[in-house]
């Protein structure tokens, strides 16, 4: 089996330059035998910095590289010679990557927008050269000072898609047959439990070239959040959505019961996700009737909008696009 090119978790090692030592130099010319000091400062320590490209997706480009090293600083010479400052790392990361302390889970700073940078570890100051420490009662100082260490440390990246609407489900409720249906995406389609095993993007269009992202993660199962099935694995993907689209098929003995178990490892997981608007899609109506569909209606959860879709059929598809437009509009 072909391993997946969608890699949203990696624990790398960084470490920043040393900084140069400072000279402690004494100037010295064929008539000048007692000159004072002239020591240069030492340079920088490169810099390990993060950076959003926009077009990646994926930390594929990172699950190899383990070991980031940026370069020490050179020291300072004479004649006031500053050391070269040693070279940055610069490392690209897709849109929402959450940095943490890989020792303490600590969350350390969250890459959202394009192009935005973060220093995840300083480069170590230069040495102050002799020249620094000159004075009326110490005119010839014969010391300089080191380079300051730089910083290193593990550190564990994780990638959180950022979508506007996402999907939740149980496995085959049909979660990846519409995106399918109502974007360009083509995830894998197929009758068997945990066909879709990374999240898949596309865009739905909408009226007057209007458009939004929708995100499918692979199917929650009930305990997913403690560690069942592969939903604890990519729960974490829903937490960037604006609107959360639960989709539960139509031939469930109980749909509302099964929403609610949905519901119930989303809040296990984390509680603040039941703060998002939610719409809720009965999906597969081409295999019910109209009583069988009015039966399902009258005991679906009052407080949010319900929609019967389709997408085999083609049915509901635009009324559920209506709903979710109006709830990232809210």
């Amino acid at each position: 089996m072909a391993e997946s090119n969608f890699i949203d978790h990696v624990r790398i090692f960084c470490a920043s330059g040393h900084g140069g030592a400072g000279s402690a130099h004494l100037h010295r010319a064929k008539y000048v035998p007692k000159g004072g000091p002239d020591g240069g400062d030492g340079g920088r320590g490169g810099h390990v910095i993060l950076r959003v490209n926009p077009q990646l997706w994926t930390l594929i480009h990172l699950r190899y590289r383990k070991v980031v090293r940026a370069e020490a600083g050179s020291p300072g010479g004479e004649a006031l010679k500053r050391g070269k400052n040693g070279a940055d790392i610069v490392l690209e990361v897709p849109q929402g990557v959450t940095v943490k302390d890989a020792e303490t889970e600590e969350v350390i700073t969250e890459m959202l927008e394009p192009g935005q940078e973060y220093i995840l570890c300083q480069g170590g100051r230069g040495g102050w050269g002799n020249d620094h420490f000159k004075s009326a009662t110490n005119q010839t100082p014969r010391y300089a000072q080191p380079g300051e260490e730089g910083i290193e440390g593990w550190f564990i990246l994780e990638l959180k898609v950022l979508a506007d609407v996402g999907l939740v489900g149980f496995p085959n409720a049909g979660k990846s047959t519409l995106l399918a249906a109502i974007t360009s995406a083509k995830p894998k389609i197929a009758n068997y439990a945990f066909t879709t095993l990374e999240p898949n993007l596309g865009i739905v269009r909408y009226y007057d070239d209007r458009s939004f992202v929708m995100a499918d993660i692979p199917g929650i199962i009930e305990g997913a959040h403690d560690g069942k099935g592969i939903g604890i694995r990519f729960l974490r993907h829903i937490e960037r959505n604006s609107v959360l689209l639960f989709m539960v098929s139509a031939e469930e003995k109980d749909v509302r019961k099964a929403y609610e178990i949905l519901l119930k490892e989303l809040q296990e997981y984390n509680p603040e996700l039941l703060v998002k608007d939610r719409v809720l899609a009965v999906t597969k109506t081409d295999l019910i009737d109209s009583k069988q569909q009015a039966k399902i209606e009258k005991k679906l959860p009052p407080d949010i909008p319900c929609v019967f879709i389709s997408s085999v059929a083609q049915t509901g598809l635009n009324e559920l696009k209506e709903e979710l437009w109006k709830a990232l509009n809210r």
